[in-house]
């Protein structure tokens, strides 16, 4: 499964207009045309670009219960289903973050902190669809006043809401010809790189571990980075605030820990 990278994703996501489309225009028979339409550019611009996939499910879901079932809510629920799974699939996620990598490096990506997977992140990006539909569709049903501040209160929303997404994204361990980098702006306040020689060994954490936790709770298992000496890292511990620590030893959850145990072993690291 490895091998098909992200296509699952690409595959699902080309034929879900054709899945879900006909569930969409069911559920807005009753608008009026100028709401049909605002939404009907929004669910393409949603889909052109590739930030739908949970909405879809949602509004399916929605019709379904609402309208009662029918063939198209089925087929429109499981095509999105599909979609969902295949975009949340590690090596989907993995072959994204990696496509920005410089050169001959490799970048894997670390798991959501625990906290936020049961609740807070559906929310915000509940916020985020929220912020960009709610005021375009009340102007488009005439709604002068409350679309207005809809629009700018919503749109301040989203954007905070996808400046949060996007720095969940940006947590890398990365491997360099150099040796490793640990890249996570929710834990440390700059990048660390650990040279080859510094590293005396990585694999999966033990469980009586003395080990620096960087992981902020994240599910799945943890691997340990020990190293040949102590090295000083500013870590974060609020909004604005972080302390200098000296670390024999640093936890990291990376989504996929036996691919960047492979790709170590592959790169000759400890």
């Amino acid at each position: 499964m490895e091998r098909l990278g992200p296509w699952p994703a690409r595959l699902t996501w080309l034929v879900l207009p054709l899945v879900a489309g006909p569930a969409f225009a069911d559920a807005l028979d009753d608008a009026s045309r100028p709401v049909q339409v605002v939404s009907g550019l929004g669910l393409w611009g949603g889909w052109a670009a590739g930030a739908a996939t949970r909405r879809a499910v949602r509004v399916t879901v929605a019709g379904t219960v609402a309208g009662g079932p029918s063939t198209a809510d089925a087929v429109a629920l499981g095509g999105t289903l599909v979609a969902a799974l295949a975009a949340f699939w590690p090596v989907t996620g993995e072959v994204f973050v990696d496509g920005s990598a410089y050169g001959d490096e490799r970048r894997l990506p670390l798991r959501v902190p625990g906290p936020l997977v049961a609740g807070p992140l559906e929310l915000v990006w509940a916020l985020v669809v929220a912020g960009v539909a709610t005021g375009p569709l009340l102007l488009a049903a005439r709604q002068w006043v409350l679309g207005a501040v809809a629009v700018a209160v919503g749109g301040a929303a989203a954007w905070w809401g996808l400046r949060v997404l996007h720095g969940l994204s940006r947590r890398w361990v990365v491997l360099v010809p150099a040796g490793l980098v640990v890249h996570d702006p929710l834990a440390l306040v700059d990048p660390v790189l650990v040279p080859r020689a510094a590293l005396r060994s990585l694999g999966p954490a033990p469980a009586d571990s003395d080990a620096l936790d960087l992981t902020r709770g994240a599910f799945g298992l943890a691997l340990e980075l020990r190293f040949a000496d102590p090295v000083s890292l500013l870590v974060v511990r609020g909004q604005g605030e972080s302390d200098a620590v000296t670390a024999e030893a640093v936890l990291v959850t990376p989504t996929r820990p036996g691919a960047l145990l492979t790709e170590a072993r592959a790169r000759r690291l400890a």
